[in-house]
């Protein structure tokens, strides 16, 4: 009999552990979705696979075939002929401190870029007088890569090489973040989830780069803050996704 209550006693203890620990588990549960839901509320989704509503062009008012949805992938191909135009597929939001998360892979011998901090003007007829840009390329077959490491994929272009190629060949997907951090003037760009490239966004360190670099005399390069983000048009062949961005 002693041996009977003591059972059921022990049964019952491990019945109500069993139940706390799934009440346990069932919370941290909820308050870990909870969490990514927050984390989730942070950022705006730029591109998912349906549409280009965020999206416009440089100095045009609608966007041409040369930028397509295919499966999922925003694509660029160059038309030919008289059909061709320089267009640059740009949000239409302005930004300034941001991460960026990106997807892009490019053609064989390919080259584009991501720019931000761009100004519409009519001045210009591209978004690279006035905005930086990350460098997108095929560092195998491009004769860019052979300029200059500071223009190879991932660089800061003509200014800040990366620390090491981490890309994927031409025609496969790399996935890249860009931040941009005036509050703490720090931009940086991890590439295949390896941070590349570092640098300041404004100041003396800032300027000192540009007057190093191809840009120094362009009156409008990299003098304001807050401006559009901007997609290549370089006269190649390349596909973005999952693109989304939260503001610092």
């Amino acid at each position: 009999m002693i041996l009977i209550g003591c059972s059921i006693v022990l049964f019952a203890a491990c019945k109500n552990e069993k139940k706390d620990s799934e009440e346990t588990k069932l919370t941290e549960s909820e308050e870990m979705q909870q969490t990514e839901n927050m984390q989730d509320d942070e950022w705006q989704v730029l591109f998912s696979g349906n549409d280009l509503d965020s999206w416009q062009t440089y100095n045009r008012d609608s966007i041409s075939s040369q930028w397509k949805i295919e499966d999922g992938v925003i694509s660029f191909a160059p038309a030919e002929g008289d059909k061709r135009i320089k267009e640059y597929l740009m949000t239409k939001d302005k930004y300034e401190s941001f991460e960026l998360q990106i997807e892009w892979k490019i053609s064989e011998g390919g080259n584009s870029g991501i720019l931000w901090a761009v100004q519409e003007m009519d001045k210009y007829d591209e978004p690279y007088y006035t905005g930086p840009e990350i460098q997108i390329l095929d560092n195998q077959k491009h004769p860019d890569a052979k300029n200059g490491l500071n223009r190879t994929a991932g660089a800061l272009y003509d200014m800040v090489p990366p620390s090491e190629d981490v890309t994927k060949p031409a025609g496969e997907w790399n996935k890249e973040v860009i931040h941009i951090d005036h509050k703490n003037n720090k931009g940086w760009v991890k590439l295949n989830g390896v941070k590349v490239t570092e640098f300041p966004v404004h100041g003396e360190g800032w300027e000192n780069m540009v007057k190093d670099s191809k840009f120094s005399d362009w009156e409008d390069f990299g003098t304001n803050q807050k401006g559009y983000i901007a997609l290549q048009d370089h006269d190649d062949k390349v596909w973005f996704r999952n693109i989304k961005i939260k503001e610092l």
